[in-house]
């Protein structure tokens, strides 16, 4: 997801889809900055899904809108989120004082100066309920006490496993088909894949961006690895988005038991973890993520952004 964050085309798309704030379906790419790299070397935790975009809205007074999005997609839920959306929401508003105290000296210190809203974002695509507090406030203690004294921000939750495939249709849009196929792992399995109405393939057909196509591919490839489909399988689906043939894209997995094979590749990495004297769990599970992706070709930053493994860890695979 942070691959696809990365991409402006896309991240409109998301903003369009699942953000419900009509000022920004008029968000183009040109109006997005990327920002990230300013803030990460100032947290110590794992931050390599994290994404900051600075966008400029059109039509308004030249006041940006900040866009926090975390990327949550392990097992668990992580109940730090509103802090950390905290954190990343003041590191914020701390840069844009420095930088409007540059361009106008003293302009902080005026009755009329505003700070620029932040809007946070949490996505999930991991399996089951987010259960995390939405509501900083929420995880305060003595909140019906001091509740005037606490920030009071909540972040906007896109929780994939709320969205059937219905919805997601609805958006013709290139990420609508990405979620679509992130979805094989919640359990929804490929037969949803072969059944995609007519229209919306063929609306896809003629508007994913050219420029867009081998991103499309890379992801698309990085999830049906992650959902353990099989090496030749990958190669005709994504030699199809390359070529543009999405009518046939999934056409020849109807039959595919993708849990059948999940239970036997869980069984037989069991297996080896005790032949090993190992424990099979999540950092095993990214290697062999990156170990296939990086057999399909798939450049080694853009594993390393997939799976948050660094670049040195991937080239030793």
């Amino acid at each position: 997801m942070k691959l696809i964050l990365d991409d402006h085309e896309l991240f409109v798309e998301f903003l369009r889809d699942f953000i419900e704030v009509d000022l920004l379906k008029s968000v183009a790419p040109e109006d997005v900055e990327d920002i990230t790299e300013r803030f990460l070397p100032l947290f110590d935790e794992n931050k390599d899904s994290d994404t900051v975009k600075r966008i400029r809205l059109r039509g308004d007074d030249e006041s940006p809108l900040y866009v926090v999005a975390l990327v949550e997609h392990e097992s668990g839920v992580n109940f730090r989120s509103s802090f950390k959306m905290l954190h990343y929401i003041t590191l914020i508003l701390s840069d844009y004082e420095k930088m409007m105290n540059r361009e106008k000296n003293g302009i902080i210190y005026r009755r009329d100066f505003k700070y620029p809203p932040v809007l946070p974002v949490v996505f999930y695509d991991g399996p089951g309920e987010w259960t995390a507090e939405l509501n900083f406030l929420d995880r305060t203690q003595m909140n019906d006490v001091f509740y005037k004294y606490i920030p009071k921000f909540e972040y906007e939750l896109v929780s994939l496993n709320k969205y059937g495939a219905d919805d997601l249709v609805k958006f013709k849009d290139t990420l609508s088909l990405i979620m679509l196929i992130d979805k094989i792992q919640t359990g929804d399995g490929l037969s949803l894949l072969s059944q995609l109405p007519q229209d919306y393939i063929e609306t896809l057909s003629q508007d994913i961006p050219d420029e867009l196509t081998k991103l499309v591919s890379d992801v698309v490839t990085a999830l049906l690895v992650r959902a353990n489909i099989p090496k030749d399988e990958i190669d005709e689906i994504t030699d199809r988005i390359q070529e543009r043939r999405l009518q046939e894209m999934f056409s020849f997995i109807d039959g595919y038991d993708v849990q059948e094979t999940r239970r036997v590749s869980r069984a037989e990495g069991k297996r080896e973890g005790k032949l090993a004297g190992i424990r099979v769990g999540e950092k095993k599970g990214k290697r062999d993520d990156a170990r296939g992706m990086k057999a399909e070709g798939i450049s080694i930053e853009t594993i390393a952004k997939i799976t948050g493994l660094s670049v040195k860890a991937i080239e030793k695979l």
